[in-house]
């Protein structure tokens, strides 16, 4: 259970990272207030899965999975660059976050 609330963690950092960019520097108050309630329950539910996953694997899998969310989302809405190097680098966080969840 404890990393299925790990995963939706994670997915709701992508959503308040992402919010971050509609936000316009917290000027438009729906993707904002978007943004806080999606961070405030991210953190929340990350503490949740802390209670039994290790706190170093856990922080790791969480912002790795935000960081292939917020890096496709980007790339698919924001016309963000891609390269064979980028996606080197975003398969070994890939890499990294499955190798965590399977020593885990």
């Amino acid at each position: 259970m404890a990393w299925t609330i790990l995963f939706i963690a994670g997915l709701l950092e992508i959503t308040w990272a992402v919010g971050l960019k509609y936000s316009n520097g917290f000027t438009k108050f729906l993707p904002s207030a978007l943004v806080i309630a999606g961070g405030f329950v991210s953190v929340w539910l990350l503490g949740i899965a802390m209670k039994t996953i290790p706190l170093g694997t856990a922080y790791a899998v969480w912002t790795g999975i935000g960081i292939l969310g917020t890096v496709a989302l980007g790339i698919v809405f924001f016309h963000e660059p891609i390269n064979l190097l980028r996606l080197l680098f975003i398969l070994c966080i890939l890499v990294g976050i499955i190798g965590l969840r399977c020593i885990s």
